[in-house]
């Protein structure tokens, strides 16, 4: 018999996580002990629990943009190099500990430097947390390893400034870049610029798309920007449409995205809180995967979701009835749809997923 699915053995079970921001991962004491540190006056509580229960209602709201608001604490107590080392390095220890074995990690460096640090800075306190991280988790008996996104806010216009960044880090472990930030009036071609620079330095992106937006959002991210992956995308439902009798229908771009294995990086509690779908039962995920889109689980915001993969894996097997085999699907897809070279993604996938997963099902 296969071990049984809970969410304790879950959390044994090696994940992989691609779409994970630095600044909604934060633990409440670490807020609370760098708003100390910093002099940042704008806390709600000055209580870790009650701040955790602070930040997941805020966030609960229905709204992305509202969502979005909760952020400014968080970023708030980030703006020096001891404190983007200090959050990067509990990150990498909390996935480790929740048994991540990849993930991606990422932030917006512009959104750090209200006390004068520069972008160089700021990416190499992140990197140093990283690899900090990384140390501990394996001296706990804890192998992951974390590759960073550097994201562009969309509404502003620094995304070449961004791309650049991402490519002088490359080498670094800066596996790619991402925009980030409310899709409604800012679409992903405000920066082609960016995105043609990448293309031609040979670079990965994903983007934010189809989260708040509709097929819009999607279809320019993907057909005018070259979108490796889609971050969210939960909208590519709105191309789809199952009859009385069960009978699927898929437009062309839903045809396309399934046909290119264009991957989704799905986020179920964080879309239901920013009203992206109504429940998880209703979330497209179930028929997604059923179709077999290149669907993988994140948890966009840790914090602000008060999630973790394990408990994201935990509520889709109460929800939609999965186990350990659907799960292991789920980490090879994102795994195959990683931004680290094809040779260090195999390694992972048939030195720690397959192990993993044939422990689970034995």
């Amino acid at each position: 018999m296969s071990t049984p699915v809970n969410l304790e053995n879950i959390r044994q079970a090696p994940k992989v996580l691609l779409h994970d921001h630095l600044d909604g991962g934060l633990r409440p004491q670490t807020v609370l002990d760098l708003a100390h540190e910093g002099g940042y006056p704008g806390l709600p509580h000055d209580n870790a629990d009650d701040l955790a229960r602070w930040f997941v209602t805020a966030a609960d709201s229905g709204s992305l943009e509202r969502y979005l608001e909760t952020f400014a604490h968080t970023v708030g107590v980030m703006q020096t190099s001891d404190a983007l080392f200090r959050v990067a390095a509990e990150a990498a220890e909390d996935l480790a500990d929740d048994g991540v074995v990849y993930a991606e990690v990422r932030y917006a460096p512009e959104l750090f430097q209200e006390r004068g640090l520069t972008l160089d800075e700021i990416v190499q306190a992140v990197q140093d947390g990283f690899r900090e991280g990384e140390r501990r988790a394996e001296a706990a008996g804890k192998r992951i390893r974390i590759g960073t996104l550097l994201c562009a806010m969309r509404q502003n216009a620094r995304s070449t400034e961004i791309a650049n960044l991402a490519i002088r880090y490359r080498d670094a472990q800066v596996v790619g870049f991402d925009i980030a930030g409310p899709e409604a009036g800012f679409p992903p071609t405000r920066n082609l610029d960016a995105f043609e620079y990448l293309r031609q330095q040979n670079a990965h992106f994903t983007i934010h798309a189809g989260e708040a937006f509709g097929l819009p959002s999607i279809w320019e991210a993907i057909q005018h920007c070259g979108a490796e992956r889609l971050g969210h995308g939960v909208r590519i439902v709105d191309d789809i449409k199952v009859d009385d009798d069960g009978t699927v229908h898929l437009g062309r771009l839903a045809s396309y995205v399934r046909d290119r294995r264009i991957p989704l990086e799905m986020c179920p509690s964080s879309n239901l809180q920013t009203g992206a779908v109504s429940s998880l039962a209703d979330h497209p995920i179930g028929l997604l995967a059923r179709l077999r889109f290149r669907v993988t689980i994140n948890t966009d915001n840790r914090l602000m979701s008060h999630c973790s993969m394990s408990s994201e894996f935990a509520a889709l097997h109460e929800t939609f009835g999965y186990g350990w085999e659907e799960f292991q699907w789920f980490t090879v897809n994102a795994m195959k749809s990683s931004f680290l070279g094809f040779d260090e993604r195999l390694a992972i996938i048939n030195e720690q997923i397959k192990p993993g997963y044939a422990d689970m099902l034995s």
